[in-house]
């Protein structure tokens, strides 16, 4: 093995060459684990607290190890500041020598066969739509990568990309056109040569449901797999390995199907009529499964409905009818042909949904839906995915590294280790190098209602007015539902004129950059600014949550996970329900200290941390803060330098 105090250490190479680089000790021993699990293989399952350095722990390793590794992280967002900052950097400090490759999901590349086939042929588009499809075509003459992000002028979120970019349903394979100038096939084609490839957490998963199935590989056979945000892995499991039906499937069939008849099948009228037919379909089981903008509900709540019964078989019949159709269509192009196995592919789908065995594939499975104002998905998902994960380890050959804050409960790894089945593994962590005690404390407001009564949030506005004061805004307010969050929206403005940037009211990235910047603000957001965020220094100064961040009992998910451990004789609020809690509430606090000189006061408003027999499993879970339930120590705190 490499020496790794020569690069760690207080007169270290990277305290020579990183400006602000300060050597810290637990940086270099989780180097060296990570090294020594590459060497040896096996898994690695790694907490380092806030401030450790994971990032260079893992990377510095896995680049000196000289095997071809995958990177995986949360979001795109961590992707692009791993393969833009932080890769750039080692390359600069160590002087090596090596090709990395940022590799996303389809969804993220141009399509040039759609962006000519699909918004080629669509009609009606309004002046604002008209000018966004021409910033595109502008686009997509000169790009590279075919990268979407790289469109500055046409935001990620415009519904005009679902028309210019694929899906696994909709994509001609190598049988398309443009197969050789394909953006996604070169993007893979350089994952395939490179020695380091950055994805996240949603492609890992792709990649293996797709080797599973016998269709290919989308990623390189590599020897060693670094799941950064490992909190986060198994949440992302479950779309891949479960099944869903989504309006979207439906409605892009019905495009593509008219599209593809305006360019070879004018001769057919009826193909148009039909595919017309399937769309109004779709909107009214979007209207049968319910008048509300979202729900998320059991699909026994709805599935003896005559009328949702009555529209999926009348789907079932269309799909079948415009199979018909397509049929002596198909030699006519690869579009149609594409668009003729897709109705038996989306309909196979549909009827694998309403198995109404949720026992399959050995494995149980809840099927729920969801809607939104005018979509809906209906979807099977597996209760467990430790034993898949299992497979996907064993199939891999690779050495697995786990890395994350947020692993442990009370100190003990054993709700992850359980959840991905890494019993094997070895595990070892890192408390955060910050000093707590000196940096922070923790208030714990007195004289709050229990959460489950009306008038709670208007309390916790209450008990967080003051403090606000004494932070001069400079502060998250963290909760656990939007409902709540819309209420002190509306009520902070009578206490103070401090700038509120209200989560919604723009793009995450805005609003962030504008809170940095007004120095005295107060952030509203819910669960996406629990994690991810980092603002560091005086403009963020308090983080203040409104209650213990338990999920809903009401998701059918969740529900149907209760219920099976309850049938294995497991309790499963202690085994499920209170460690899931702990490590959310471990992200959000994890926002208020960022580096070694910030400050800051952290307000948990729950009386339950003091009031019920769990409280104290929460908060041994949290950094060494000082703590008090007076609002004269928060004063003290903020008047002092």
């Amino acid at each position: 093995m490499h020496d790794f105090h020569s690069l760690f250490g207080p007169d270290g190479l990277l305290v020579q060459r990183l400006p602000g680089f300060e050597s810290r000790p637990a940086q270099l021993e989780m180097a060296e684990a990570v090294a020594a699990t590459l060497e040896q293989g096996g898994n690695l399952v790694a907490e380092a607290g806030t401030g450790t350095g994971k990032t260079l722990a893992y990377l510095i390793p896995v680049l000196l190890s000289g095997k071809k590794a995958i990177i995986s992280t949360a979001t795109k967002t961590l992707q692009d500041q791993l393969y833009r900052k932080d890769l750039p950097l080692v390359r600069h400090a160590l002087g090596l020598p090596f090709q990395a490759v940022l590799l996303k999901g389809r969804a993220n590349y141009l399509c040039i066969y759609r962006l000519q086939t699909t918004l080629g042929f669509k009609s009606g588009y309004g002046p604002a739509d008209a000018a966004t499809l021409e910033a595109i075509r502008r686009w997509a003459k000169h790009t590279q990568t075919g990268d979407i992000a790289e469109a500055v002028d046409v935001p990620e979120s415009s519904p005009l990309w679902a028309a210019a970019t694929s899906t696994v349903d909709n994509c001609l394979g190598s049988e398309c056109p443009q197969y050789a100038e394909c953006h996604l096939v070169k993007a893979r084609r350089a994952a395939l040569e490179a020695d380091v490839v950055v994805i996240n957490h949603h492609l890992l998963w792709a990649d293996w449901t797709l080797r599973n199935d016998g269709f290919g590989e989308l990623l390189p056979n590599v020897q060693a797999i670094v799941v950064d945000e490992a909190h986060q892995f198994l949440e992302s499991s479950t779309q891949f390995l479960g099944l869903s039906v989504t309006s979207r499937q439906f409605t892009e069939l019905a495009d593509d199907i008219t599209a593809e008849w305006i360019k070879d099948a004018r001769d057919v009228p009826a193909l148009q009529d039909e595919a017309d037919w399937l769309h109004r379909q779709t909107e009214d089981l979007r209207l049968a499964l319910g008048v509300e903008t979202t729900r998320r509900e059991a699909w026994h709540r709805v599935a003896d409905d005559p009328l949702v019964k009555e529209i999926i078989g009348g789907l079932f019949m269309q799909l079948g009818q415009l199979a018909d159709l397509l049929k002596p269509l198909a030699v006519r192009g690869k579009g149609l042909e594409s668009c003729y196995k897709r109705c038996f592919e989306i309909g196979s789908r549909l009827d694998a949904f309403l198995d109404d065995n949720e026992n399959t594939d050995g494995g149980d499975t809840v099927r729920w839906f969801e809607t939104r104002k005018r979509a809906f998905s209906l979807n099977r998902t597996p209760l467990t995915v430790a034993d898949e994960f299992g497979k996907f380890r064993q199939y891999s050959q690779a050495a697995w590294v786990f890395a994350s804050a947020t692993l442990t409960v009370g100190g003990d790894f054993g709700h992850f280790i359980h959840q991905c089945g890494l019993q094997e593994a070895e595990c070892k962590a890192w408390d955060s190098p910050f000093d707590y005690q000196r940096q922070s404390l923790l208030y714990l407001p007195p004289g709050l209602p229990d959460p489950g009564t009306q008038g709670y949030t208007q309390a916790v506005i209450r008990a967080a007015v003051p403090v606000l004061r004494a932070s001069r805004g400079r502060a998250f307010l963290l909760f656990t539902s939007h409902q709540a969050l819309a209420e002190a929206a509306k009520r902070l403005p009578e206490y103070f004129d401090y700038p509120l940037f209200i989560q919604g009211s723009q793009p995450k990235s805005t609003l962030l950059e504008l809170f940095k910047r007004a120095g005295n603000g107060i952030l509203l957001g819910t669960a996406s600014f629990w994690e991810g965020v980092d603002v560091q220094g005086p403009a963020l100064s308090c983080v203040i949550i409104d209650k213990l961040p338990f999920a809903s009992p009401g998701d059918p998910v969740l529900s149907a996970r209760l219920e099976s451990l309850k049938k294995t004789g497991a309790n499963p609020f202690m085994s499920y329900q209170l460690p899931t809690a702990i490590l959310a509430l471990k992200q959000g606090v994890g926002r208020l200290i960022r580096n070694q000189t910030d400050r800051g006061v952290l307000v948990l408003c729950d009386p339950r941390l003091v009031g019920r027999s769990y409280g104290e499993e929460f908060l041994d879970s949290l950094p060494d803060m000082p703590r008090s339930h007076a609002l004269a120590d928060v004063e003290r705190f903020f008047a002092t330098p």
